[in-house]
């Protein structure tokens, strides 16, 4: 803190940075707010008193002392040497504060407060210093025990695996390359450090075993990425939703703690393989449902072919042709966990512009002549309802039952929304192929015959698929080791995502929102997205 003290004396004010006034001042300001807090029972968890430096940060007081015979220590005389001074100090201002703190509690109690949180992180920037001083192994001193160290000595050719559970731990390090490769296991979830207090975060042993491990310090106490013991640092969980979170709570970790770790290019992700696929004697590895499906859809093009009425469509065609419909079928998804009924978005892609912007210009007749059209095409409408939007139109709402009841809204802005318009334009390329049935033909026997060009993308999906077996990893642990160096560890074949700060004021909103504090702005987000999620396991 800044203190400043005036003092006056023969007609001259000479301000002081230190003296007997101070040392008054700092006495009796410690010791009565010490005794207001413990009367208060407000130390509880913290051994012995709080430290002046506790109670001082961040203060700023003005102590005006005059005195007849002033005398000053130093050739700059700087500081007032008054013995006397001291003591009278000490005991007014303790007088005075102790009144002040017994008429206004509220007000001790929010000082003790601070002060509590000012030994707080005193205690944890002390615990830091202790543990980011220890020296590493290659410097001569002991690494946590869960890390399996390499043997290269050189950082810029060495590799840390943090990877999720024990089990997947020890399957990593029969797998790896040890010479250039260390595996450190972490049990469980870290704690999430965008709510911790520093003392917390430092006294976690996961998050020590890592700070040790690396041997960078963290950001605030020692921190030199010049000591950093290995150049990727990559993050290995399961590809399911507890790894995600895990991997979220680490990356949490490495954002806040080790900030330039990750902008200077050292953190990584590791992808692992969500499938393992065997057709034959082939076996091969899929990250994830798409990579699934694209491997289904090149094994059904090998020896089929297929036929619009007398024409045979050649393989750029079908490939163009299940683009379109893997986009139309991901758009139709995207409108049902929206809520809204597809069929009605269905009928309105046919309609015109002009006519689509009709629906929302307030004219209910032609509404109702909408209305009507929907349930000639079996679509049970039990609501619907025109509100005032802005600007001259209207919002059209739909309430329909398709399983259970659906809510379609359309108003301007879904009308000119670049997602409805892909729809609509999706819509019509697509609608060139439904003039003829498609056969899907093999040694001349047909295999399927399809009416409609959207079934044409699954039945090729249901031919690649047959004769495989599909294994779905639940988590790496169920990997053997050969197959999680294969997949995973090998940077001949593995794939690893390099995790980067494009925009760091961009970064430092989304962690806030999702791992503060703060529980209001994190449930609007989700509101706000969850139907955008993804691979969700229930």
């Amino acid at each position: 803190g800044y203190v400043e003290i005036l003092y006056s004396f023969a007609n001259n004010i000479k301000t002081l940075d230190g003296g007997t006034h101070v040392s008054g001042f700092r006495a009796a300001f410690t010791r009565t707010v010490n005794q207001f807090a413990q009367k208060n029972g407000l130390l509880k968890g913290i051994k012995g008193s709080l430290t002046g430096d506790d109670f001082r940060e961040g203060l700023t007081a003005v102590i005006s002392v005059k005195v007849p015979n002033p005398q000053f220590e130093g050739q700059t005389k700087t500081k007032l040497g008054n013995s006397e001074v001291k003591g009278i100090v000490e005991t007014l201002f303790s007088e005075e504060l102790s009144d002040f703190l017994e008429r206004y509690p509220d007000v001790g109690k929010l000082i003790v407060e601070k002060a509590l949180s000012a030994a707080k992180a005193r205690e944890a920037a002390r615990k830091a210093k202790e543990l980011v001083r220890k020296k590493t192994k290659v410097e001569g001193a002991a690494l946590p025990g869960k890390l399996a160290d390499c043997s290269e000595k050189d950082p810029k050719k060495r590799e840390l695996f943090i990877v999720e559970g024990e089990s997947a731990g020890g399957s990593a390090k029969q797998g790896r390359d040890r010479s250039f490769q260390a595996i450190l296991p972490i049990k469980g979830k870290i704690l999430n450090v965008e709510k911790a207090r520093v003392d917390k975060v430092l006294s976690n042993q996961e998050i020590k075993n890592i700070i040790l491990a690396l041997g960078v310090g963290v950001e605030g106490v020692d921190f030199d990425l010049s000591k950093l013991r290995y150049d990727k640092i990559i993050i290995m969980t399961d590809a399911d939703v507890d790894g995600a979170h895990i991997r979220t709570l680490l990356l949490t970790f490495f954002f806040r703690k080790m900030r330039k770790v990750v902008e200077e290019g050292h953190v990584y992700i590791a992808q692992p393989p969500l499938y393992r696929v065997k057709k034959g004697k082939k076996i091969v590895y899929c990250k994830d449902d798409d990579e699934l499906e694209e491997f289904f859809f090149e094994e059904a093009l090998k020896g089929i072919s297929v036929r619009m009425g007398k024409t045979y469509l050649e393989e750029p065609q079908l490939r163009e042709i299940a683009s379109l419909v893997r986009e139309f079928k991901y758009l139709k998804e995207k409108f049902l966990k929206r809520g809204r009924d597809v069929r009605i978005i269905d009928i309105l892609s046919d309609m015109t512009e002009e006519e689509r912007f009709k629906l929302i210009s307030g004219d209910r007749s032609f509404v109702n002549h909408f209305i009507l059209s929907l349930e000639d095409n079996g679509i049970e409408v039990e609501f619907w309802d025109l509100e005032f939007d802005e600007a001259s139109f209207w919002k059209l709402i739909i309430h329909s039952v398709l399983v259970e009841k659906r809510e379609t809204v359309i108003d301007k802005e879904f009308l000119k929304a670049p997602r409805f318009r892909r729809f609509c334009t999706l819509k019509q390329r697509l609608s060139q192929f439904k003039k003829d049935s498609i056969k899907i033909e093999k040694d001349g026997n047909i295999l399927f015959e399809i009416k409609e060009i959207e079934d044409l993308y699954e039945r090729l999906l249901e031919v690649g698929r047959k004769g495989a077996e599909i294994q779905r990893y639940k988590g790496l642990g169920e990997m053997n080791p050969d197959q999680l160096w294969e997949t995973t560890m090998n940077p001949e074949t593995r794939r690893i995502k390099r995790v980067s700060i494009e925009d760091a004021e961009e970064a430092d909103r989304i962690f806030s929102i999702l791992m503060g504090d703060e529980v209001a702005p994190r449930r609007n987000f989700i509101q706000a997205y969850a139907k955008e999620a993804r691979n969700i396991d229930i």
